[in-house]
């Protein structure tokens, strides 16, 4: 899904529906606590993806609040960064499927 409102992405972390979240929060990163904290309250793996290397930018877009409760975090290799964090996705859920 696609969403430039906070309270749409919100509501669909709260409501679970997936067993590993990708998500680029885009601004958010910087700002939404309510974004860290729905993800922190559903207890799923999520990937947290950005296009540019946030770390090379301006200082205010350093800091992530999504970093803290997501297993990884890609950024810096432009629309390469989705398909780096699909292929973490398959390797995380593998080893979750075999541990069970």
């Amino acid at each position: 899904m696609q969403s430039n409102s906070e309270s749409e992405i919100i509501g669909r972390i709260h409501n679970g529906d997936f067993d590993l979240l990708i998500i680029n929060p885009a601004a958010y990163t910087h700002t939404s606590i309510a974004i860290r904290d729905a993800i922190a309250a559903v207890g799923k793996p999520v990937i947290e993806v950005h296009i540019s290397n946030i770390h090379g930018r301006e200082e205010f877009r350093r800091r992530s609040f999504i970093a803290e409760v997501a297993v990884g975090q890609i950024s810096g290799f432009g629309a390469e960064s989705y398909l780096l964090a699909l292929l973490a996705a398959k390797k995380i859920l593998y080893k979750e499927q075999s541990h069970s």
